[in-house]
């Protein structure tokens, strides 16, 4: 089976260049972050007529999260418990960040992490505690049923390791790289207790970048991060026996600014 991940930055514009996408690479089931759309304006017909039924939650031109599996989709869960809210016009919003279902017997988070946007800005202490609450609630889950098959995929918006930005010195004081985030990643991989022990997938699999900015001519330079990736339930990463992130996918006209990672699944 192969599990994929993309943030696909706007479905709306790309439908038709994912399912093809989708088709063309063999995907069972791909995990969709920055859909930005609303519910009623998500491109339904596109993936039902490629045999893939959808799950999404939307959140207009911003945020967004879907799941579509042609092997399967059952028990769909919208956002977990838990998820911190975020303050919008004076009231408190629970993003579009967070959506699972059960795949062919595999639980498959779709997640977009909050990007944090500066140091001090208050969407980074929001950051740190999306990712505290989503350790807390994975970590109970799975010490109730240390056999499950969990894959947690999407836009992390964190880079773990030095060599997951292509200059460590550019991303001096900004996110993506800071010891809290990072911290807060590795939380998720401990076994002591202290986390749900899962595994980072697409490693050794797939190290390279995922994700290169439009401007600066970023991606002919190969001046990226790795921010997209999944991490799996111990009885989950037995079963990944390769890994690979689509760059020609990230070349294509018109395409987002991410590119899939594509995991491969034994039965």
């Amino acid at each position: 089976m192969r599990i994929a991940t993309w943030n696909v930055n706007s479905i709306r514009a790309r439908s038709e260049s994912v399912v093809a996408w989708m088709t063309e690479q063999d995907i069972d089931v791909v995990a969709l972050q920055e859909i930005k759309c609303h519910n009623d304006a998500f491109p339904l017909m596109s993936f039902l007529a490629s045999g893939y039924d959808v799950a999404h939650v939307g959140q207009g031109a911003y945020n967004g999260v879907a799941i579509a599996s042609r092997v399967g989709l059952e028990d769909v869960e919208i956002g977990f418990e838990g998820m911190p809210t975020f303050p919008v016009d004076g009231q408190e919003v629970a993003e579009a960040r967070a959506i699972s279902a059960r795949c062919a017997g595999i639980r498959l988070w779709s997640l977009y992490v909050p990007n944090g946007r500066a140091l001090d800005d208050p969407h980074y202490a929001y950051k740190l505690r999306w990712l505290d609450a989503l350790r807390d609630i994975t970590a109970l889950g799975l010490a109730h049923d240390p056999a499950a098959q969990l894959m947690l995929a999407g836009d992390w918006n964190v880079a773990q390791r030095d060599e997951d930005v292509w200059d460590l010195s550019f991303f001096e004081n900004r996110p993506h790289v800071s010891e809290p985030e990072r911290s807060a990643i590795r939380r998720f991989l401990r076994t002591d207790g202290a986390g749900p022990g899962l595994t980072d997938s697409a490693l050794p699999y797939a190290p390279g970048y995922t994700y290169w900015d439009y401007t600066q001519l970023r991606f002919p330079r190969d001046e990226g991060m790795r921010i997209d990736y999944a991490l799996c339930s111990p009885a989950l990463d037995t079963r990944v026996t390769g890994a690979f992130v689509d760059r020609d996918a990230r070349k294509a006209k018109g395409a987002s600014d991410h590119a899939p990672v594509v995991f491969e699944i034994a039965d």
